[in-house]
């Protein structure tokens, strides 16, 4: 968009006529940060691609151009729109402004349409460059995070070798998410596209027993560590040694490596986050009753909200306020729980209310086997000096950690969600890029974030969010996916409800509002431009654009 500034403001030569009052201020644009963006952990720019489907006819592109253009700006910064668009919580629905009208844009919905577009024309990942470098990157863990970081560094001309423990890549999104919430042909196939881009990838490598982090040290000029938490945490009470209680990590990774798992017919969970629902689902798919321990209530549970409503759709108890005590064994092998009654006290360091047990409250539950999954860790064997004590690795925002040239994200910095891995993979490929090429890192600071009280929300016509299909509870199984896709006609409906917060999007109120034609129109993609040598500051267009994009000053 392109201001013109006069080199002095003008005398009363303004179409106010002679002696009209002028005011010093003068129209600008100035873009903000829309608070969908803000709440995206991978960066991607959402306002963009969402407007690029809903402004597709006036700029004259047809829906496909639209949709491959949408592929190409998401995938720049997160070559996993079709699985993130499965399993995100979609923290940047929270924040989006439409929320104060009938709700936020399906933002994660259109996600998955993108990214299964992406899928079905085959659309190849984008290189930066044709260079060719010479350094050799080694990425520990196929998992979102290491992928991430194979994916920048390969696009930018790296030769890079992953090195995965398991027999397929993919981390938790393949070993730790059930198929009917995301189907494994599409975890296949995106990762397909980063394979496509030249890396090397090398199964069934343990790093610390095939391979040593000081043999990836003196053999590749930087390493990724990006390992997961694949390791349960146990509950510490008597008896949970017994042959049928599980963590929640080992026995999903059973169930999606193919193993058979023998639950009986009654399986307790004990824990509230994703990981006790999935294993909790799970269990109903294979044949089992299931009844969830909770210490908290519903309102503290930190999984997905549609996944505990799913849970309850298929018929799973939970207990609310109750924690376990002890496993009750007989003959080595589990056969309920001991448990006690508890009550939300202050919060804690999490910030939710710390339960406390109350006296005399212990009761029992009959069980054929116990998952338990309160919570889980990577194995750190093979990683000694990244991590000191129960400490996890430590790194800074680049993911550099105190040992060179070693760089580290996702969960083996803390429990996160898939965008947050994806990020912090692709941070410390921007930094290991910057550290090799000898350049000065720096993260660009964002623009100011435009909320509701600088916009008109009245402007916006009205529109009803679109949700996604579910498949009714009689047919759901193993892998049948339970939440349908978008058509093309719904998902082009739900990106007109983008509000383009902060960014012109073409509405022409500026020009219609300004009474001494300041505003020239120009083709599509340019906007306007502003002669200021017309202006008498009257602040109309500031105060009636619409997405808050033009200020005074």
């Amino acid at each position: 968009m392109t201001i013109f500034k006069p080199v002095k403001k003008p005398a009363a030569r303004t179409a106010a006529g002679p002696g009209a009052e002028i005011s010093p201020l003068r129209p600008r644009f100035v873009a903000k940060t829309p608070p969908c963006a803000e709440g995206c952990p991978c960066g991607t720019d959402i306002r963009g691609w969402i407007t690029m489907l809903a402004q597709a006819a006036a700029y004259g592109r047809t829906k496909e151009q639209a949709f491959t253009i949408a592929w190409n700006t998401i995938t720049d910064r997160n070559p996993f729109p079709a699985v993130c668009g499965r399993v995100c919580p979609h923290p940047c629905e929270d924040s989006c402004n439409r929320n104060e009208k009938e709700g936020a844009v399906a933002i994660n919905a259109l996600e998955r349409f993108i990214g299964d577009f992406g899928i079905a024309k085959q659309l190849p990942l984008k290189k930066l460059t044709e260079e060719k470098r010479t350094e050799k990157i080694a990425i520990v863990g196929s998992g979102p995070a290491g992928l991430s970081c194979a994916y920048q560094l390969a696009r930018r001309g790296y030769p890079v070798t992953v090195f995965e423990a398991f027999a397929k890549p993919g981390g938790m999104l393949r070993y730790g998410i059930p198929p009917y919430r995301l189907p494994r042909e599409v975890i296949d196939a995106e990762i397909g596209k980063i394979l496509d881009l030249g890396v090397d990838l090398r199964c069934q490598t343990v790093v610390g027993k095939d391979i040593t982090l000081d043999e990836l040290r003196r053999d590749y000029q930087a390493t990724f560590v990006g390992i997961g938490a694949h390791k349960g945490l146990q509950l510490g009470v008597e008896g949970e040694n017994a042959s049928n209680v599980f963590t929640g990590t080992e026995f999903l990774n059973h169930v999606n490596s193919g193993k058979t798992v023998e639950l009986g017919d009654k399986v307790i969970v004990v824990g509230g986050g994703d990981t006790a629902i999935d294993a909790a689902r799970v269990s109903k798919r294979l044949g089992a009753s299931v009844t969830i321990l909770y210490r908290r209530t519903r309102q503290e549970m930190p999984a997905i909200k549609q996944e505990i409503e799913g849970a309850l759709e298929e018929g799973i108890a939970i207990e609310f306020l109750a924690a376990p005590l002890q496993v009750l064994r007989n003959n080595g092998k589990a056969t309920g729980l001991r448990c006690i009654r508890m009550e939300l006290g202050e919060p804690d360091a999490s910030g939710r209310r710390r339960p406390i047990p109350k006296a005399g409250s212990e009761f029992d539950l009959e069980a054929t086997a116990v998952i338990t999954a309160i919570s889980q860790e990577p194995e750190f064997a093979g990683f000694n000096g990244l991590h000191e004590g129960k400490d996890w690795i430590k790194a800074d925002e680049w993911g550099k950690t105190a040992i060179e040239p070693v760089y580290a994200g996702g969960d083996v910095l803390e429990l996160g969600l898939v965008t947050i891995a994806i990020g912090q993979g692709r941070f410390a490929a921007e930094a290991i890029d910057a550290r090799l090429r000898g350049e000065k890192l720096e993260k660009p600071v964002a623009p100011p974030v435009i909320k509701t009280d600088r916009m008109k929300l009245g402007w916006y016509k009205e529109g009803a969010r679109h949700e996604r299909e579910r498949l009714p509870v009689a047919e759901r199984d193993m892998t049948a996916e339970i939440e349908k896709g978008f058509s093309e006609n719904e998902a082009m409906t739900e990106a007109e409800r983008c509000m383009s917060c902060g960014m012109c999007m073409d509405c022409e109120v500026c020009w219609m509002y300004c009474t001494n034609n300041c505003f020239v129109r120009m083709p599509k993609g340019e906007h306007f431009q502003i002669k200021l040598e017309l202006c008498n500051g009257c602040q109309k267009c500031a105060q009636e654009c619409p997405c808050g994009y033009i200020e005074m000053s």
